[in-house]
């Protein structure tokens, strides 16, 4: 069990700073992140919370998956170790793929 969980399915408006009182009171929170786009600074609707150990972790799991928060039910478990991402888009990473011009 690791010390680090994601939360998901969140209501747009909920902040990193919400997330953290969300979770504080199953023990110690030494990080909170809503999870934003890029593009548009919204938020794509789930983070992720560092705890400070694998009980208060499991313990914030145990009261809150599968809860309503803000009118969702909202999924929290243990955050999974990120995939790695390919490099480039499309075909043979070379990015692109657009159209080709014909004489």
């Amino acid at each position: 069990m690791g010390k680090k969980l994601y939360v998901g399915n969140l209501a747009y408006s909920v902040s990193s700073a919400d997330l953290e009182r969300m979770l504080s009171e199953y023990g110690t929170v030494q990080s909170a992140e809503v999870i934003n786009d890029r593009a548009t600074g919204r938020s794509k609707g789930f983070g992720f919370v560092e705890m400070n150990s694998d009980d208060e972790a499991q313990s914030a799991i145990n009261a809150l998956n599968g809860t309503d928060q803000g009118g969702r039910s909202i999924t929290v478990n243990e955050a999974k170790p990120r995939e790695p991402r390919s490099g480039g888009g499309g075909y043979g990473g070379g990015g692109g793929g657009g159209r080709r011009d014909r004489y």
